[in-house]
């Protein structure tokens, strides 16, 4: 029997944010990767990921370009420029930005697979070319506001980060499941824990989208770019610590120099730059959340991006 009720399904497919799928414009509903997908079956994809701040995007220009190095260093070709990507997404956050609230901002993401396997091929042969994928996401403000109020507790696993002798961790892959178990492992200790991976020598690498510095005596310290995925965050907190006179150090560090400094604190996407309470249980420096290097760099941080994105997290709290 047929319904003479009005469908409101179009109504429902205005309230449904659209992506870039394939060279078109789809309703999210639509981007539909295939399950003999190299990124779903192997992880033989790499994304790059950005955010707005007051439905501005940051810093799209050198996303796009770590992004194509990652696409270089894996050899996937994605069948468009780095300015078609540039405008397709900003397409696609213009599309979607009418489904966001004033007080919330995007996550953005572009990600690349090498394509869909062909059904009775060899192991390179795809069916047509790779699949191409640009997105939007609200942020997860409320879920992280309570760690601008009491830091993030850090925990370091026993799990250890993938050498770059083995991969490269400068290529932002969707080989996720190293630092998924990592951050598995820490969450068995604490639900509320991020975890920071040590390599096979010891020394602090990242988390999941989070890179780490310590400070001591005044100085800012952060592992190697060699060993970690160069943050865009990362690079931006390195360059307002010129600005604010705070010498930063890349090197080596490892659990004493974690267990023993004044500050900790971790740069990603989201978070930008967060105080980190506890490293494996202890209490960082005197405690004090975020402590006074920390918040000279996220006071830097909010007046370079012209947005108060920790008043807009802390708001959560009163929600």
């Amino acid at each position: 029997m047929v319904s003479n009720m009005p469908s409101d399904r179009s109504n429902d497919r205005r309230l449904e944010r659209v992506a870039y799928f394939n060279g078109e414009i789809v309703p999210e509903s639509q981007a539909v990767v295939p399950f003999r997908d190299r990124g779903f079956k192997y992880g033989d994809a790499v994304f790059d990921m950005t955010r707005t701040f007051g439905h501005r995007i940051f810093k799209l220009q050198e996303h796009l370009d770590r992004f194509y190095n990652s696409l270089a260093y894996v050899r996937i070709d994605p069948g468009i420029t780095k300015e078609e990507m540039r405008d397709a997404t900003l397409e696609v956050v213009e599309q979607n930005l009418k489904l966001l609230g004033d007080e919330d901002d995007y996550w953005i993401g572009q990600r690349v697979s090498r394509g869909v396997d062909l059904v009775g091929g060899d192991m390179w042969a795809t069916d047509g070319g790779p699949t191409v994928i640009i997105e939007c996401t609200p942020l997860p403000l409320g879920p992280r506001a309570r760690l601008y109020r009491d830091g993030i507790d850090v925990w370091i696993p026993s799990t250890r980060r993938v050498s770059p002798e083995a991969l490269s961790p400068r290529a932002k892959s969707h080989n996720y499941l190293n630092l998924i178990m990592a951050d598995m492992e820490a969450k068995e200790y604490n639900p509320e824990a991020w975890a920071i991976l040590l390599d096979n020598r010891g020394f602090l690498t990242e988390g999941i989208g989070s890179n780490i510095f310590v400070v001591k005596d005044g100085v800012a310290y952060t592992p190697k770019a060699q060993f970690v995925l160069g943050g865009i965050s990362r690079e931006t907190a390195i360059e307002l610590a010129h600005e604010i006179d705070l010498d930063v150090v890349e090197t080596d560090l490892d659990m004493f120099d974690a267990t023993t400094s004044d500050e900790v604190f971790l740069t990603s996407t989201s978070l930008c730059i967060c105080p980190v309470a506890t490293v494996q249980g202890s209490k960082v420096g005197d405690g004090q959340v975020p402590g006074p290097v920390t918040k000279a760099l996220m006071d830097a941080y909010v007046d370079f991006v012209d947005f108060d994105w920790v008043g807009q997290y802390l708001k959560r709290l009163e929600d």
